[in-house]
């Protein structure tokens, strides 16, 4: 019989299993719920980047470009972090309807303070917010996807700002100027006419900057009398082959140059400020308002921002607008879509080229509101 001593004693036994189990259980809920510093995932996810661990969806390389959005990405992670005292985390949710919504508000929380950092902090537009906004998504989809972290779909409800930029492009008037007009071209200094005359080629072929001052002597096929520019673009890997019409063929034989390289070899920058000047002194140097957007705002760029100065055409006239006005030009002059993306280079779908399409369909909207006001004022 037990004594009185004994009874009271506890099983020693089942508390150490009752408490084995609690510690389990515990930690099972701590492991679950995990919290992670997000900075240093950020970092692991550029270097595999970097050492091209990573690809674009079709098996394509990253290329240089997008890796270096990336680390621009984490600059401003840190940067952000460290001036307005937010610490970054992710955490794998399981469980309970309370983590989920704790999970949920630090997500919205973080998404407002972020994107007040960058508009306002930084003076950043739409379009630049929405790159960021992107490619964060993109790394916290790979942390749940690859690195099996659970963090939730939280980021998935951040709006990717966007917004609609001017295109600067010449109307094709102003294109056939610098191609028919041999007063003004022999007007120009020498290295004035080069530019002016790789300008004229580049708005005619539409390829971008990059891959024209990259074309080859053996880019050029010749079959009977017809000249073809063969060329793969360098950023999406597609081929083009263009019929190349007499003036072009006529710059590229007054421009020869040695060795392999196609057209007279010229910095970007360079060329940039002969472009500018060359249409200045062509007379397009009227007022042209620029505008960007931020949070939906339209917001004026001033060329002189202290004395509210206004650009004018010329100056906001690039290489980017020799590819703009081929497109645009050979839109607004009838040629079915599909062809142009063929010269062009665009998928099927392209957001971008719905841009040059729009920008054209205003022009022909233009042209079919004034042939329709004539039709109602007068008798033909």
């Amino acid at each position: 019989m037990l004594s009185t001593v004994e009874k009271r004693k506890p099983n020693m036994e089942g508390l150490f299993w009752i408490t084995r189990v609690f510690l389990i259980s515990y930690l099972a809920s701590i492991m679950k719920n995990k919290e992670y510093p997000l900075l240093p995932l950020v970092h692991e996810f550029i270097s595999k980047n970097n050492r091209n661990k990573r690809t674009q969806a079709g098996g394509k390389r990253l290329t240089k470009g997008t890796k270096k959005n990336y680390e621009r990405l984490r600059d401003h992670l840190v940067t952000f972090s460290t001036t307005k005292d937010f610490y970054l985390r992710v955490k794998s949710v399981h469980g309970s309807r309370r983590l989920f919504e704790q999970e949920k508000n630090y997500y919205k929380k973080f998404y407002i303070k972020f994107t007040d950092y960058l508009f306002d902090d930084c003076k950043l537009f739409d379009n630049y917010v929405g790159v960021i906004i992107k490619q964060l998504k993109t790394v916290l989809g790979w942390l749940n996807r690859e690195k099996g972290l659970t963090i939730g779909e939280f980021y998935k409800d951040f709006y990717k700002w966007k917004e609609d930029i001017q295109i600067i492009a010449l109307k094709p008037g102003q294109l056939n100027y610098l191609i028919q007009n041999s007063e003004f071209h022999n007007s120009l200094t020498k290295p004035l006419q080069r530019s002016k005359d790789i300008f004229v080629f580049g708005c005619t072929t539409g390829l971008r900057v990059g891959d024209i001052f990259n074309l080859k002597k053996t880019s050029i096929e010749v079959l009977g009398t017809s000249h073809y520019l063969r060329q793969q673009s360098k950023k999406t890997n597609t081929f083009t082959k263009i019929k190349l019409p007499p003036y072009a063929i006529e710059v590229l034989t007054r421009n020869k140059v040695r060795g392999p390289s196609l057209l007279p070899p010229l910095s970007i920058a360079n060329f940039n400020t002969n472009v500018k000047k060359i249409i200045e002194k062509a007379g397009w140097d009227h007022l042209y308002p620029k505008t960007r957007n931020r949070r939906g705002v339209p917001v004026t760029i001033y060329k002189n921002h202290k004395r509210k100065v206004h650009y004018r055409f010329c100056d906001l006239v690039s290489s980017h607008t020799m590819r703009r006005t081929a497109i645009t030009t050979l839109l607004n002059l009838g040629m079915d879509e599909s062809d142009v993306r063929r010269i062009s280079g665009h998928a099927p779908g392209s957001v971008e080229f719905y841009k040059y399409v729009k920008y054209s369909q205003e022009k022909l909207d233009i042209s079919s509101d004034n042939i329709f006001k004539k039709l109602t004022e007068k008798v033909l």
